[in-house]
């Protein structure tokens, strides 16, 4: 553990500075809720790298850090959801053979803005907020997919022996 702390300093870092980037230059496209999530791909890259408790310390790193810094509690809360679902797909689908790294992003990115959906709609305790989730989807597959070509081309460049 001790060999792997600086490694794991090093991706909460990096996921802290795209959170910050992406909180400078919002890729919203005059749409509410839709993000890039390039931090996204540091936990994408965290999961080829690290045993599943170490990337999901990283990703929960950032998450909170992120949260405290750039958001309020509430935007925590849903980030918290959406990132906790997204998590334990992406480790789900990662572990079957037939997805890819754009796959498992991909399946990441809708189950982010799903668990943020269904978030919101317990907070505020109505279901028309579920009209929404066809944009959040299709945003979560492109988004997912932008970040899985490029977390491929990064987990492509890793060394064999981790």
């Amino acid at each position: 553990m001790k060999k792997k702390l600086p490694l794991y300093g090093v991706l909460v870092a990096l996921a802290f500075v795209l959170s910050y980037v992406e909180a400078l230059v919002p890729f919203s496209l005059g749409i509410p809720g839709v993000k890039l999530g390039l931090a996204n791909l540091v936990t994408l890259v965290a999961l080829y790298l690290l045993p599943a408790p170490g990337a999901a310390a990283v990703a929960l790193c950032r998450i909170v850090l992120a949260g405290f810094t750039f958001g309020s509690l509430s935007s925590m809360l849903y980030a918290l959801c959406g990132g906790v679902l997204s998590f334990l797909v992406m480790w789900l689908c990662k572990k079957l053979p037939c997805f890819s790294p754009v796959g498992v992003s991909v399946a990441g990115g809708v189950s982010h803005n799903i668990g943020q959906l269904a978030c919101a709609v317990f907070v505020m305790q109505t279901a028309s907020l579920s009209w929404y989730l066809p944009v959040l989807l299709l945003s979560g597959t492109l988004a997912g997919a932008v970040i899985g070509v490029l977390g491929g081309l990064v987990v492509r460049r890793l060394p064999k022996e981790r």
